[in-house]
């Protein structure tokens, strides 16, 4: 299976958008440091997930949550918009 996911930083307040297949890993490396754009926003929370059968549809949808750039499609996928 691979993931979109969405992750919070209350320490910079700013959201992080990406994809993989481990999705548990890919948390961990985050908030491990190991991820240099990440390093200064831990901790991440993970807010949102979504499975996607392919890498290629993971990317593709992460691409397009990037796109949204935290605009209204962004917070009413997050949930601050109703």
């Amino acid at each position: 299976m691979n993931y979109t996911y969405i992750l919070w930083s209350s320490r910079l307040q700013k959201y992080y958008t990406g994809s993989t297949n481990n999705l548990d890993k890919r948390v961990k490396e985050h908030n491990s440091g190991k991820s240099k754009y990440t390093k200064k926003g831990i901790p991440w929370r993970l807010i949102k997930v979504e499975e996607y059968l392919t890498k290629k549809g993971a990317y593709k949808r992460e691409m397009e949550i990037k796109s949204y750039k935290g605009g209204i499609k962004f917070k009413k996928l997050i949930g601050e918009v109703a």
